[in-house]
């Protein structure tokens, strides 16, 4: 249905960060990502880590803008939710 993405606020590395998601399927986030140029290096177990300096570009490419509470709240509706710890969606229990 949607690639969304959250504010440029998580502190990281003398800089901020936002998260991009999918939530249809992490295929459309993986191509999604590759279309905007991040490396598959950002990606982690269900979001890719964007750097604040990116944001602009993945709203222009078609991301939508969303608070991160609505973010994980959609993620998790879609059932793509990986929580630290429990490994790569096909390998939840």
């Amino acid at each position: 249905m949607a690639i969304l993405i959250d504010p440029p606020q998580v502190p990281g590395h003398g800089r901020f960060w936002s998260h991009l998601v999918s939530d249809t399927s992490l295929e459309e986030l993986h191509a999604f990502a590759a279309s905007i140029g991040l490396s598959p290096r950002a990606f982690e177990r269900d979001h890719y880590d964007v750097p604040d300096e990116w944001y602009g570009a993945a709203v222009a490419a078609g991301a939508l803008p969303v608070a991160s509470r609505d973010l994980v709240s959609r993620l998790l509706d879609a059932g793509l939710r990986v929580r630290k710890g429990t490994g790569p969606v096909g390998e939840r229990g």
